[in-house]
């Protein structure tokens, strides 16, 4: 770069990437520093995992549909690109889980999969006696001690609670429908550190969350507990495309290598040429980012690879599909002889994506250990998909069109000990490569809302250094 000003160059224009882009200009601008940004994306879109479909009067979204209210940096940022009157909350309905060819209600209170209402837990058609006397037997047994620095996977701590069925039949699937990972090699620190802190605050889990769980007075409705935006999630990425005006974006532009040069670091892209830059965020998957930075010795690769999901939207004439149950979708355990992984039945979920008179769904397949069905031509995925949804309720007739979407190593898994790697990981880079930080669905959280609050923190990291 000729120019004076210092260089920072993002790499990745997904989520993470677009919002340290926005954040930083915002510091840039309020701070009046000799900074400038450019932001290379592989891909010739940006938005990364989001990415909205319209057609026909439908909103479709290919990847996340929402966010949580509880983590507020994804809302905040709707709120600060002018998007607040677009926020749209999702419709409360009864969900359910496949058990036995069956859809059972998951029961009213459980968090997570934890009980923490005793009659509908005693009522459910999920969980046998004998599993309903191991759950209860959380309320006896002693305190388990735990080192705040030990971690220990989400299925471990929850069986050693609630015995295997609660886990298998309920827990699995929730979080399942989350992380698509193996819950018994999954991280509890990294992916749910409230229930570890909970566990060591409370002898018994389940009480410990009945008392953290809010009092709602009997006749008031249930608020959703996402968000998403009236255009869908895409109309996101496009007002962060607009507002990034002092942002370089260049698109279909990947880096091959980064070396470092003194106190610049040097990019070689994918057409030879070549950039410098002062400072450098990734917010590319951790492979791809530990192939960039292949010259940074000790950069160890992630204990658990990332998972391959696929989604298919279908889109249905109301007369055509007949849900045997109110509510707004199902969650299957891997126990159940199913290829599809969950349903949502999106037009009662989230009503304004969907014309009147019309019926949208999505199915989701792909899971740790089960991704040989993401590699299948769209058709048979469809047909697969549409052979499932009809053992569980009546479709009369085929759709009115379908897409099939695909996220390869997608779904990042969070091992046991991820906090231990990721500290080790940051280290290494803090003494060999300093200035070059990682954010990203691969590092602290895979939400939309995660991603934000590392894009938020890498600011923070960069102007510190600068």
């Amino acid at each position: 770069m000729t120019s004076s000003k210092r260089h920072i160059v993002l790499v990745g224009g997904g989520i993470t990437g677009l919002s340290t882009a926005y954040y930083l200009q915002a510091e840039i601008r309020k701070q009046n520093l000799p900074y400038q940004i450019t932001l290379l994306e592989s891909s010739h879109r940006l938005g990364g995992k989001i990415e909205t479909i319209y057609r026909d009067g439908f909103v479709m979204e290919r990847g996340p549909d929402s966010f949580l209210e509880r983590k507020p940096s994804a809302k905040q940022l709707a709120v600060d690109l002018g998007l607040e009157e677009e926020l749209v909350r999702n419709e409360t309905g009864q969900a359910y889980i496949l058990h036995h060819n069956k859809l059972e209600p998951i029961p009213d209170g459980a968090v997570m999969g934890v009980p923490t209402k005793l009659t509908p837990f005693a009522r459910t058609g999920l969980i046998s006696l004998l599993g309903k006397a191991r759950a209860a037997a959380d309320l006896l047994l002693p305190r388990v001690k735990q080192n705040h620095e030990q971690d220990q996977s989400v299925g471990y701590y929850f069986r050693n609670r609630l015995g295997d069925e609660v886990v298998d039949h309920i827990i699995e699937p929730l979080l399942s429908g989350v992380y698509a990972g193996n819950i018994d090699k999954m991280s509890l620190q990294t992916t749910f550190p409230q229930f570890a802190e909970l566990g060591r605050q409370n002898r018994s889990l389940i009480l410990g969350m009945k008392k953290m769980r809010p009092a709602k007075p009997p006749s008031e409705k249930a608020k959703g507990i996402f968000f998403t935006l009236k255009r869908g999630l895409g109309s996101l990425i496009d007002a962060l495309e607009t507002q990034l005006t002092d942002v370089h974006i260049q698109t279909g532009v990947s880096v091959q290598q980064i070396t470092k040069k003194e106190e610049e670091y040097l990019l070689t892209l994918h057409n030879g040429d070549t950039l410098t830059a002062d400072a450098l965020v990734m917010t590319t998957p951790y492979p791809i980012a530990k192939n960039i930075l292949n010259e940074v010795k000790s950069l160890q690769p992630l204990p658990l690879p990332a998972t391959s999901v696929a989604t298919v939207i279908f889109a249905f004439p109301q007369e055509a599909v007949t849900l045997s149950k109110p509510g707004t979708g199902f969650l299957i355990p891997k126990t159940e002889d199913y290829q599809i992984t969950a349903c949502t039945w999106t037009h009662l979920k989230w009503p304004h994506t969907t014309p009147a008179g019309k019926v949208l769904i999505r199915c989701y397949v792909g899971r740790a250990g089960d991704q040989a069905i993401v590699e299948q031509p769209d058709e048979v995925i469809q047909n697969i998909a549409l052979q499932d949804m009809r053992r569980i309720f009546p479709i009369t007739s085929g759709p009115e069109f379908a897409y099939v979407t695909r996220w390869h190593h997608a779904m990042s898994q969070f091992a046991v000990g991820h906090l231990e790697w990721l500290a080790r990981t940051r280290h290494t880079l803090t003494t060999q490569y300093p200035g070059v930080f990682l954010a990203g669905s691969s590092y602290a959280g895979s939400g939309i809302p995660d991603c934000i609050d590392q894009g938020k923190q890498a600011v923070q990291d960069v102007l510190d250094y600068l």
